[in-house]
């Protein structure tokens, strides 16, 4: 069937439903339609919560005829599904298509109709004969029978959140977080140079020292032990410098006075 198959106005009135159900889906329904061939109609239908087919997806179609809408569209499940209402082959059975069926019917009624066949079963108009059975005389049985086909045939729910939007907002707090622990060591390393002994200079340490003050070394795996050991260390090897110096230069300063008394003599 192609769309020359159709009158003018059906494709027309067609056209204008597709366009409704792409902006303004049915809950839990996603339809698509192949643009060469508006008769047949592809549906994504999500297994209702609370019934044994809630963890999956179910792809369906509807065939329209020629004289559509003044005939009903023929439904078929693409997936395979333990369901009294719907045969091994995929065929629909529910009154909307058949004997219900009237032309002011659009195909928004007729898939939600489908959808709540799946909350509904009628098992009284069976065309799986075992699962109708079971739905009236052992409904735990059935509702295994029907889970156990939909987690092996059920296309399965894709995850309702954006993975791009959680990791950019969970770099930017660990930036945020990087930041602040940056800002916490140079307020550590401030109040250290001031001269306050803030541990134990026997606590150990994993850094590389690279001068007497370790100015160049590394982020430390805690602060406040390297600085707090720099900044007691560092004023005792500066005096130590200072006080050689002084001394050496009135050492230098004895011997030339006494070079100058021997020329005098």
């Amino acid at each position: 069937a192609t769309n020359e198959n159709l009158p003018p106005n059906v494709i027309k009135q067609l056209a204008k439903e597709l366009k409704n159900l792409d902006e303004t889906p049915p809950e839990g329904i996603k339809v698509g339609v192949n643009d060469d061939d508006f008769s047949i109609i592809y549906a994504d239908i999500e297994g209702p919560a609370g019934t044994p087919y809630e963890t999956g997806i179910f792809r369906m179609k509807l065939i329209l005829s020629h004289d559509f809408p003044y005939s009903p569209p023929k439904g078929f499940f693409l997936t395979k599904i333990f369901h009294p209402n719907i045969a091994s082959n995929g065929e629909i059975c529910v009154n909307t298509l058949k004997k219900d069926w009237n032309p002011s019917l659009g195909l928004r009624h007729v898939l939600v109709v489908v959808r709540c066949l799946l909350i509904e079963p009628f098992p009284e108009s069976a065309l799986n004969e075992q699962a109708g059975k079971l739905l009236l005389e052992n409904y735990e049985e059935y509702a295994r029978h029907a889970r156990l086909f939909t987690g092996i045939h059920a296309l399965k729910p894709k995850p309702k959140f954006k993975t791009g939007v959680i990791s950019e907002s969970t770099t930017a707090l660990n930036v945020d977080q990087t930041n602040t622990s940056v800002l916490n060591v140079d307020q550590k390393t401030a109040v250290s140079g001031a001269g306050l002994q803030l541990a134990s200079p026997l606590a150990p340490s994993s850094n590389t020292m690279k001068g007497p003050c370790a100015q160049d070394q590394p982020a430390a795996v805690n602060p406040t032990i390297e600085t707090g050991v720099c900044g007691s260390a560092a004023a005792p090897v500066t005096q130590k410098k200072e006080f050689g110096l002084a001394k050496a230069q009135a050492d230098k300063k004895k011997m030339d006075a006494r070079k100058k008394s021997l020329k005098r003599l």
